[in-house]
């Protein structure tokens, strides 16, 4: 039986195929890593709950989308009912980074008049030999974006946690300031059956207490 959660956010990955997005999610939900995956074929769906604070369980939907265009009408029909995105290129190829203003540009897009929280994601950093993008021109794109960045590695399992867990928390922070409120008919966020009244302008808690990036060392 699920444990009681306060809340629900649905979170869709981005990005083209073979980023790395299911092995992603393979390790962040079931802590297993495989060197050999088939294909996401339309879209799969994972699950895990995360303490954010004190007497918040949050419980997220993971969606994982298929990169290839063939499957695009699909996955296009579950951006509006996200909250969250992770956009996900591979650091070892250089075209997988230069498509991510163009998956940022289409999801914001199908979403409007609403908008998504997204953090970016360099993956397959434990491969840093043959990397093909840098971190600072990886954190400029970010910041032009205006979200967040880190470099994550499935296989060595650096930092995979800690990507969901920042964009968890911003989501939750942006509900407490009262600018993401559950609606009617809109499956980005749920309340549970303990759900805690967030009031706007609740002091919001420092991300800088989090643990600090961590490196790939396999």
């Amino acid at each position: 039986m699920d444990t009681l959660w306060q809340y629900q956010f649905r979170i869709i990955l981005l990005g083209d195929s073979t980023v790395g997005k299911s092995s992603l999610l393979k390790r962040f939900t079931d802590g297993i890593y495989s060197d050999v995956a088939d294909p996401t074929v339309g879209v799969d769906f994972y699950a895990r709950s995360l303490g954010i604070e004190p007497g918040v369980k949050i419980k997220l939907q993971l969606w994982d989308t298929a990169g290839q265009e063939r499957f695009r009408s699909i996955t296009t029909s579950y951006y509006r009912n996200s909250v969250g995105g992770l956009l996900v290129f591979d650091l070892t190829n250089r075209k997988t980074f230069e498509h991510v203003r163009e998956w940022h540009k289409e999801v914001s897009e199908h979403i409007l008049p609403h908008h998504m929280v997204y953090i970016l994601i360099g993956h397959k950093s434990d491969l840093n030999k043959d990397r093909k993008v840098s971190r600072d021109e990886a954190e400029q794109l970010a910041a032009e974006l205006g979200i967040r960045y880190i470099e994550t590695s499935a296989k060595c399992n650096s930092n995979v946690d800690r990507a969901f867990e920042l964009l968890t928390r911003d989501i939750y922070e942006l509900m407490k300031m009262g600018e993401i409120v559950t609606r009617d008919g809109w499956d980005g966020v749920k309340s549970g059956l303990t759900a805690k009244v967030l009031y706007p302008g609740e002091e919001e808690e420092e991300l800088a207490a989090a643990s600090p990036e961590k490196g790939c060392h396999c």
